[in-house]
């Protein structure tokens, strides 16, 4: 896995999108039958990576990974936030051999993505839960819909991180800037790299004062500006990449700084 020139590593998931339901949850982790990816261990210090019966630093030591050693793993999923050779991700890696799971920080795979599929019993959807937003995501969804137009609107041109805390009920989001946005926002509610956003999921964006989008599911979002400045229309991840040239970090839960 390389190393990204961010705050944090890039990463994709297999996952649906969908809108409503709980929160990360992570319920069980038996891997689901799938061919398994490999890595290899490396670590700055030359020690070993410790191998926990889950994906939490204060889970029990079953084991150890040495450094240089390779790995198989037949799935990933989501625990801690730990930083490492590789950046600072909450991905674990499930490693049959050892009967546990290493984070995926020490970890050289070759791609910035997820290389295996998600562990069983991790599920993700949007949902509001503890977080105190107005409107629940499938509200904050209908609001962004109801509200797509290709006339000019002040309120919505070049307001990108105003326009998500208006479809969430807010009058502001709290946040200066799209980036501000994502910086503040707890480990636990990001999902760093991960395209497979959930109808509801904030999409955000790096370079300059960064963007924010909201997903209406199915890889579609709508976005302020994309289409013409004040606008509010319907795009994707990859028309934002492309036509502004800002890198995807990834996407988080409804938290909004106007609630803390």
């Amino acid at each position: 896995m390389s190393v990204v020139p961010v705050i944090t590593r890039s990463w994709a998931r297999v996952a649906v999108a969908i809108a409503g339901g709980a929160m990360l949850a992570l319920v069980s982790f038996a891997a689901p039958a799938s061919a398994a990816a490999s890595g290899t261990v490396h670590t700055d210090s030359g020690a070993s990576v410790n191998v926990r019966s889950g994906p939490h630093t204060s889970d029990a030591s079953v084991g150890s990974v040495a450094n240089g050693e390779t790995i198989s793993i037949d799935c990933q999923t989501y625990g801690d936030t730990v930083t490492g050779k590789y950046g600072t991700s909450n991905v674990w890696d499930h490693v049959p051999a050892k009967g546990g799971y290493v984070t995926d920080t020490y970890v050289y795979t070759g791609s910035d993505g997820l290389v295996a599929p998600l562990c069983a019993g991790t599920s993700t959807s949007c949902s509001t839960s503890g977080l105190g937003d107005p409107r629940s995501c499938s509200q904050a969804v209908s609001w962004a819909v109801s509200h797509e137009t290709t006339s000019y609107v002040a309120d919505y041109y070049n307001r990108c991180d105003h326009v998500v805390g208006l479809a969430y009920g807010f009058s502001a989001s709290g946040s200066y800037t799209a980036y501000d946005h994502w910086l503040a926002v707890p480990s636990q509610y990001k999902h760093t790299g991960d395209t497979n956003v959930p109808a509801g999921g904030l999409a955000f964006f790096s370079g300059g004062a960064g963007h924010v989008m909201i997903s209406i599911g199915d890889g579609k979002f709508v976005s302020n500006d994309i289409h013409g400045n004040g606008t509010l229309t319907e795009t994707t991840i990859s028309e934002i990449k492309n036509t502004w040239g800002k890198p995807y970090l990834g996407w988080t839960q409804p938290w909004f700084q106007a609630n803390h």
